[in-house]
């Protein structure tokens, strides 16, 4: 099982300075990578569904990790996720190149669809067919990161004769990893990404996201064992020994863990605690 952090961009870790030392501690303390989250605007008042008040703070994805990439040398750095139709894939796929070289390598591209209808309207983004979209933008940028001579025509997006340097330093391209809870998020885990993420599961939640990603696997026909599942678990689940078991036995390979603590005092102990209480002893 891997241990990642999720957050690491938010809340007390918006600070450069808490940002920092809890990368480290998470770095010391076995964790194999740490994770954004994404908004780029909130609804004021906020509404359901928005899932934090307005002045929560929340660093740019791509800013955040390469900031936090400096300050570490082994951490993978994941995209928790990228809301991708509300992006220009263009400049999106600069951005992620550039952290992925300045990272020497350790982006995971995590990517999500959206839900939140006011923060579309802010940005101009069309609220309809966010998940075409969203396959059109990923493939686009992968013809930026991976063809000799980029070129793309597609219904939303057309272009050729350029080029971005530099490309990124993983090849192809960083590793891809598509989030929601739909049918359709699992369908485009299953043909487009190397993994899929689900957010805020308890084991029962889980364990119908599995048989959902199974079955797109099969119509994709692809084989579920090479799906890298990454869940973090809903603040009402006990972490223990056992219970990171029990997700390991329904496939998840990866537990991405909540921020522990509002301050920077009470995340670096919960890292602490997690690395000796929990990834030590499995």
């Amino acid at each position: 099982m891997k241990f990642g952090l999720f957050g690491i961009n938010n809340g007390a870790c918006a600070s450069p300075k808490c940002a920092a030392a809890v990368a480290r501690a998470a770095e010391d303390a076995g964790f194999e990578s740490v994770w954004t989250g994404e908004h780029v605007i909130l609804p004021d008042p906020q509404a359901p569904p928005s899932p934090v008040a307005p002045d929560y703070p929340m660093l740019d994805p791509a800013v955040a990790l390469a900031f936090i990439a400096a300050h570490t040398t082994k951490l993978r750095l994941g995209t928790g996720i990228i809301i991708l139709p509300q992006r220009n894939p263009v400049v999106l796929a600069k951005e992620l190149a550039s952290t992925d070289v300045l990272s020497d390598g350790r982006l995971i591209f995590g990517i999500g669809v959206g839900y939140l209808k006011p923060e579309f309207e802010a940005i101009g983004a069309p609220f309809d067919h966010k998940g075409a979209r969203a396959e059109e933008w990923l493939a686009a940028m992968i013809a930026l990161w991976s063809m000799p001579k980029p070129e793309f025509s597609g219904k939303w997006i057309k272009f050729k004769g350029v080029n971005a340097m530099p490309r990124p330093v993983q090849k192809p391209h960083p590793e891809i990893v598509f989030g929601g809870h739909s049918k359709e998020a699992f369908s485009r885990a299953a043909r487009l990404a190397k993994g899929w993420y689900g957010f805020a599961l308890d084991l029962e939640a889980t364990a119908k996201c599995v048989e959902g990603l199974k079955a797109a696997c099969k119509a994709a026909r692809r084989r579920f064992e090479d799906l890298e599942i990454s869940v973090t678990p809903s603040p009402r689940v006990k972490l223990d020994r056992d219970t990171a078991k029990r997700f390991a036995d329904l496939g998840v390979s990866r537990l991405i863990l909540l921020q522990r603590g509002a301050d920077q005092a009470a995340l670096l102990e919960g890292v602490g605690a997690t690395g000796r209480d929990l990834i030590g002893k499995l």
